[in-house]
């Protein structure tokens, strides 16, 4: 169980509106004042961005945000090595709520009733203490995850990066890997037709770039290193917490912070 330094549960609030965010933060300082809320995320891409930092033992996700929705968070909260306890907050006759009704995750709905708020912090308080917490959600928590994101996925955009007076357009089937620092982000790519890889700087954050590309297709390997999963041959346990990345035709090896260890397991 994730805890802070004083041995308080750390959990992060997600919600883009400002009223049912507060009044849920106001709620839960009522009804479990032990709990560490260190971070009330005011979007999705935000809310993942501050779950790499804080690494929150509970998380309560807003379905509906702009950039990443609270499923579409969930979802890749469930990929860590160490996932949360996550209970969404919905309105009223939101699709989802049939589904979370079958018991694979809990809701509260807007606004925030005390006693069912209750009923979430009683159940989330059980699963914390109980050994199941440390496992990785079954297969189960992450089909329905999956089931519950739109049925189409918009097509990731082009990615638009300057070199010198050129805008230089990059299919995001063409880039190898994004790596970011504090005021850029690395784009390495395939330059078709080219005898070498093509790199160029762009200013979008990396936490900006996953609300545009295709889970499934962009792994998120480290804090600030997102890589296309077609590019990888292989992965490389250092240590017991260190690993690295090859990529296919490149000579560097990427870092893989713990968190997203649990990406790359032998069958």
């Amino acid at each position: 169980m994730r805890k802070n330094e004083t041995g308080s549960i750390r959990a992060l609030i997600a919600d883009d509106e400002e009223g049912p965010r507060e009044q849920l933060r106001a709620a839960l300082q009522r009804l479990w004042p032990e709990l560490d809320i260190v971070a009330a995320s005011t979007h999705g891409v935000d809310a993942w961005d501050d779950f790499l930092a804080h690494e929150p033992a509970l998380c309560f996700l807003d379905i509906r945000m702009p950039g990443l929705s609270g499923i579409e968070v969930a979802r890749r909260m469930a990929a860590t090595a160490t996932p949360p306890q996550v209970i969404f907050v919905t309105a009223y006759g939101d699709h989802a709520v049939s589904a979370f009704d079958a018991g694979a995750v809990d809701y509260v709905m807007k606004p925030v009733d005390d006693a069912r708020l209750s009923q979430a912090i009683e159940r989330v308080k059980s699963r914390l203490q109980s050994a199941q917490a440390t496992a990785a959600p079954g297969p189960d928590l992450q089909a329905l995850l999956k089931q519950l994101l739109p049925a189409t996925t918009p097509k990731s955009r082009p990615i638009q990066a300057s070199l010198g007076r050129e805008i230089k357009l990059i299919a995001p089937a063409d880039v190898i890997y994004f790596e970011s620092d504090n005021r850029y982000t690395r784009v390495v790519y395939r330059e078709p037709g080219a005898d070498k890889d093509g790199e160029a700087l762009i200013r979008t954050p990396l936490k900006e770039l996953l609300a545009q590309l295709d889970i499934n297709d962009f792994w998120q390997v480290h804090r600030s290193v997102l890589v296309n999963s077609r590019c990888i041959a292989s992965a490389l346990r250092i240590d017991e917490n260190s690993m690295v990345i090859t990529l296919r035709g490149r000579e560097e090896k990427l870092p893989v912070s713990r968190q997203f260890q649990g990406l790359f397991k032998g069958q």
